[in-house]
Order: structure tokens, then C-alpha cells, then sequence
């Protein structure tokens, strides 16, 4: 049954959809909880060509960063984990830390591995492969300049993957974030699945719907103004 909140919020009644920049401030207004909620994105993609399937994996520097704090787990060699605390991550480790992940001891939010120790961590792909946390290069999460990687996680860094159903789902901010900011970074967000559509070799449109919302707030069509 919905709450008296959400059946407060502002209905779009055109199922066509909008513009990016029309529907921002609709969005915004619909953030009537008490703490402050995510703008978020979510795509339907053509997921399938013919006989192959459509895997978008990558990520993307928001710039203008995510407003999110995430706690980043390193594992890396015992000569690059100075590196990685002075980069900021706050569990590091190496063998040891790889020991307690298997005992099942998983605190933090994302994972970076060096790739000489991505042997080693592929073994936990029971642990760390159903909630998302395995290490990927695609991603940005495998890496040897553990420093960046661990820069750019924390300073906005987004993960963008469509699960088997051909979904995707990013956020791009805060509802603090000015207007103007939220574009910015819902165009990096365009234009990495658009690069992704050349990397998979995709004939014709990539995304077949696509919808933005807030955390807690009604999901509103979203009109691309550029077909991708």
C-alpha cells in the first residue's frame, strides 16, 4: 500500500516522456523525505544483437562527483598498500585480507585489486560475485596505479552494468546538487553508453527506455535528445 507521502507527490501524466532539463525540477520537488535522496537513472537496453548478448561494462569519473562517501577495500602487494591508505582506502591488505573476505568479512563498499593478486581474489568469486564486489578492469577496479583507482572511487567514480534483463541502473547525485551539475554528469552517463554502443558492435538504438526518479520519489519517463 503506498503512504500517504507517496501519494502526495506530483504524478506525470505524459507517457511520452521529457527532457532531461524539464524534468529535474519536477524531480526535486517529489524529495520530500527527511534525508536528502539520490537523483537516479535507469535504462532498458536492446540487450540482445541477433545471437549475441549486449554486456555494457564500465564505469565513469562523474564530474562532478557522486555525493556519496563509499569505503574502498584494497588488495595489492605489501610494498603498494602505503599507496593505497595515503590515496584514502580504509581496509588494505594483502594474503590477510584476502583470508578474511573468504571467511566472509566484507567491509566496504567497493573492491580494488592489483593484477598480480587478481589470482589469488578470482578464487572468492562465490563471495564477492553476487553482491557485486568482485574486481573488474573494465570497471577501473583492477589496476597498478593503486592511487588513482582509489582517487577515483572516492571521488566520484560510478559503476555502469546491465544485469541479464538488459537493465541498468546509475545515480548522479544528490538533490543538493545544483541543476546544472546533475546535467553534467547525466551526460558523461549518455556518453559512456554511448561508447559502450561502439564497443559491442550494436546495430540501430541501444536503449529501448529510459527513466529517472529520485530515491524516494515517483519515476518519470525520460526522453533522450540524442538517440543512443
Amino acid at each position: 500500500m503506498s503512504s500517504k507521502r507517496f501519494k502526495k507527490l506530483n504524478e506525470d501524466k505524459n507517457t511520452k516522456g521529457d527532457i532531461f532539463s524539464r524534468l529535474i525540477s519536477e524531480i526535486k520537488k517529489n524529495c520530500t523525505v527527511k534525508f536528502e535522496e539520490s537523483i537516479d537513472l535507469s535504462f532498458q537496453i536492446y540487450n540482445r544483437q541477433k545471437k549475441n548478448e549486449v554486456n555494457i561494462r564500465t564505469s565513469v569519473n562523474l564530474p562532478c562527483g557522486s555525493g556519496k562517501s563509499i569505503k574502498i577495500g584494497v588488495v595489492c602487494e605489501d610494498a603498494k598498500q602505503k599507496n593505497a591508505k595515503d590515496a584514502g582506502a580504509e581496509v588494505v591488505g594483502g594474503d590477510d585480507l584476502i583470508e578474511k573476505i573468504k571467511s566472509g568479512e566484507l567491509n566496504f563498499d567497493k573492491l580494488i585489486c592489483t593484477s598480480s593478486m587478481m589470482p589469488k581474489l578470482s578464487k572468492l568469486g562465490k563471495v564477492l560475485g553476487p553482491k557485486g564486489l568482485m574486481p573488474n578492469p573494465k570497471l577501473g577496479t583492477v589496476s597498478d596505479d593503486i592511487s588513482t583507482a582509489v582517487k577515483n572511487a572516492k571521488s566520484g567514480q560510478v559503476e555502469i552494468r546491465n544485469d541479464k534483463d538488459g537493465n541498468i541502473g546509475v545515480s548522479i547525485g544528490k538533490k543538493s546538487f545544483s541543476d546544472d551539475n546533475l546535467l553534467k554528469n547525466y551526460n558523461a552517463i549518455l556518453d559512456a553508453i554511448d561508447k559502450e554502443k561502439t564497443n559491442n558492435n550494436v546495430k540501430g538504438n541501444l536503449i529501448k527506455n529510459s527513466f529517472i526518479t529520485s530515491t524516494m520519489g515517483k519515476s518519470f519517463k525520460l526522453k533522450l535528445e540524442k538517440s543512443i
